[in-house]
């Protein structure tokens, strides 16, 4: 049994995924640049919003198995899980950190070796990209080492319930690749693990993000035209939605994370002349934070130098992730415009929270970015009280059924 893996980035998708195969009996070595990052693991120390990730980086298993530290090592196994970032200016996937994690292997790789890469990547870029640069050490791929793409399916706030009973696929560059990353995976895997090629994998995987993100640009369109006809738009969703065939999703302030704003351009980077659909709903969901911004500075027409307070920064509720967040990108918008907004975030870092009836005081505008469940709370049980302390007792949540102000 490969007992021995490495793991290059342990962010977001690479931690949870060290943990499991830590849990499961592997010697892990998670390898990132991030200095703090490795030093809070090999203590216990890290602290992320995700209890249960605190608590599983706490068991004896995991702490005995799993090490980190900043270069690479040999192994049997090396799993690549760094980010694959937009070049917003070629709207193409910048494969920049991905190359790096591979060229970082290289020094390490012995024949019978391994090779799985989650990062989210266009179809194509195993072989051409990742395996050219595995047989510039001589070896051959197939042959002396084997190479699959796994990607990640989980998501911020819930990282280690899905990593364990979502299903996966793996697709292997040959048949052994394949089947030696499912005796990895199946360690800790409880959903269904399908078999496919790489490309099929690569195609799949920006496919469910690009899935989203046409129906959330559909909903995002329907719920400009409910404005202006003055109709509740998620009262219409929900009538829409007791059609059998029909699911609508519900519109949002923008779409954020590391996959749904970015990953559509990677299906389009690949096959220009065949996606137009998808741009189109890129560039609905890209306008919404200006939309946005805009209703807001149209609640405050008439008050003299409106103090806004905005709670929430993350991309999405119950996570103290802020990738691409649309919440960041409204506060800018309104900054820019000379808008005093003062924010606050009870998970993010960096965006110390108070009560919001402490934080309200003397405000004009609270806006409700990001319905953290905690803010939601707050605003449940305080909601006279806040209104009371605040000087225009205006408060806005976006597409919620409960009105405020």
């Amino acid at each position: 049994m490969a007992k021995r893996i490495t793991i290059i980035g342990v962010g977001y998708i690479g931690l949870p995924l060290a943990i499991m195969l830590a849990r499961s009996g592997y010697e892990v070595t998670g390898v990132d640049i991030d200095e703090s990052l490795v030093k809070s693991i090999n203590k216990g120390t890290l602290r992320l919003a995700e209890d249960d990730i605190n608590r599983a980086l706490q068991e004896p298993q995991v702490r005995k198995n799993l090490h980190a530290q900043k270069v690479p090592c040999q192994a049997d196994t090396f799993i690549i899980c760094v980010p694959t970032p937009l070049d917003k200016k070629k709207k193409r996937a910048d494969l920049t950190h991905v190359k790096n994690a591979t060229k970082s292997i290289l020094p390490f790789l012995q024949r019978g070796n391994l090779v799985v890469v989650e990062s989210t990547i266009p179809p194509l870029t195993c072989r051409e990209t990742i395996l050219p640069l595995i047989e510039k050490t001589g070896l051959k791929v197939n042959r002396d080492v084997f190479l699959c793409h796994c990607p990640e399916r989980v998501i911020p706030g819930n990282l280690l319930k899905e990593i364990v009973e979502d299903d996966r696929i793996i697709g292997g560059l040959n048949a052994k690749a394949a089947q030696m990353a499912k005796k990895i995976y199946s360690s800790f895997v409880k959903g269904n693990i399908y078999i496919s090629d790489d490309i099929t994998a690569e195609l799949v995987k920006c496919m469910e993000n690009t899935y989203r993100d046409v129906n959330i640009a559909l909903a995002n369109e329907f719920a400009a035209i409910a404005e202006g006809l003055g109709v509740p738009i998620i009262p219409a969703i929900e009538l829409a939605n007791k059609h059998p065939r029909v699911n609508i999703h519900k519109p949002g302030i923008g779409t954020g994370g590391h996959c749904i704003p970015i990953v559509p351009w990677f299906i389009h980077q690949v096959d220009p002349e065949s996606t137009r659909l998808i741009p189109t709903a890129r560039l609905v969901n890209d306008a919404v934070p200006n939309k946005i911004a805009s209703q807001i500075k149209r609640a405050v027409e008439g008050i003299s130098k409106p103090r806004i307070v905005a709670l929430g920064v993350t991309y999405k509720p119950n996570t103290d992730d802020t990738r691409n967040s649309p919440a960041l990108e409204i506060i800018e918008l309104l900054r820019d415009d000379g808008y005093q907004v003062d924010v606050y975030d009870p998970l993010a870092k960096g965006y110390k929270y108070p009560p919001i009836k402490e934080a309200s005081k003397g405000v004009d505008c609270l806006v409700i970015l990001v319905e953290h469940q905690v803010i939601l709370n707050e605003l449940s049980k305080d909601e006279i009280k806040i209104k009371k302390g605040m000087r225009h007792p205006l408060i806005i949540r976006f597409f919620s059924e409960v009105k405020y102000g």
